[in-house]
């Protein structure tokens, strides 16, 4: 019964949003990929995204988006909260730089590569962050493959050089990932996604001795837009993380919802 309420409600949403005009379609963040689409100048954007896997495990993040003179420089923060094996609090906060390399959300094909800096805000004791300042870097690519099919690419590393473990052992270590996705344009307002994301993580056991695992999950789901007159655009979404391979068995639920507005005067 929850289910067909859950679904009711996606269907009345979905139906409402193809109500409505949108001068083109959602190009809005992906859920667990990066869109090589920076903010347009004048706006401004809030992302809120809640994953919880079986088993309880959880992370909340919250990204404020904000052009710098133009679309071609982007700056950004990400807050994060989780909850590992009963551990609850702050992750390590991000801040981010992404270059407009090639094309817009005009363009077939678009190019954003990102820098960030993690601050070590998260308590490594309790397995909520690396133990040490951290240097990511993400390359998103958007390719117009047909006026209804739009497919993401996304590789990155990060490192930290003096990370540590829950024992306040110290080393350095990398983490890698990979992503693709696509996604059907449907409607203007309305869009089916199939993600799926390969992540690397490397762990510190003792001094001179790391281990490395990875996990494996595809992520279908569906986002929607309702347009405002003000300039407002809320997008809303769902999506069904599902573990392949060394992450089988593993399932969750992602839940989204971003606000763009403008703040200033728009324009390239």
């Amino acid at each position: 019964m929850r289910k067909f309420f859950a679904a009711t409600i996606i269907l009345w949403l979905a139906v409402s949003a193809f109500a409505q005009q949108s001068v083109k379609p959602i190009q809005d963040n992906s859920f667990l990929l990066e869109e090589a689409y920076n903010q347009e100048k004048g706006v401004i954007q809030h992302i809120n995204a809640f994953q919880r896997l079986r088993g309880g495990n959880w992370i909340y993040t919250f990204t404020e988006e904000w052009p710098v003179t133009s679309q071609r420089h982007q700056l950004s923060i990400t807050l994060p909260a989780l909850s590992l094996d009963s551990n609850q609090g702050l992750g390590d906060i991000a801040l981010n730089y992404r270059y407009q390399l090639m094309g817009s959300g005009d363009t077939r094909l678009a190019i954003s590569p990102r820098a960030s800096i993690l601050f070590p805000t998260g308590d490594e004791k309790e397995n909520l962050g690396a133990g040490g300042v951290g240097l990511q870097f993400n390359l998103p690519v958007s390719a117009v493959i047909h006026p209804r099919l739009v497919t993401h690419w996304n590789a990155g590393t990060t490192v930290t050089p003096s990370a540590k473990n829950a024992a306040g052992v110290e080393d350095n270590k990398a983490d890698f990932n990979l992503g693709q996705s696509f996604i059907w344009l449907a409607h203007q307002n309305f869009n089916v996604m199939f993600e799926t994301v390969w992540n690397s993580f490397e762990s510190i056991e003792s001094r001179g001795v790391k281990t490395r695992t990875s996990s494996l999950f595809i992520n279908p789901g569906v986002r929607w837009a309702h347009n405002f007159k003000s300039g407002l655009q809320i997008v809303p979404g769902i999506a069904f993380p599902t573990g392949l391979g060394s992450s089988n068995g593993e399932r969750g639920v992602f839940l989204y919802i971003s606000f763009e507005h403008p703040f200033g005067k728009q324009g390239n």
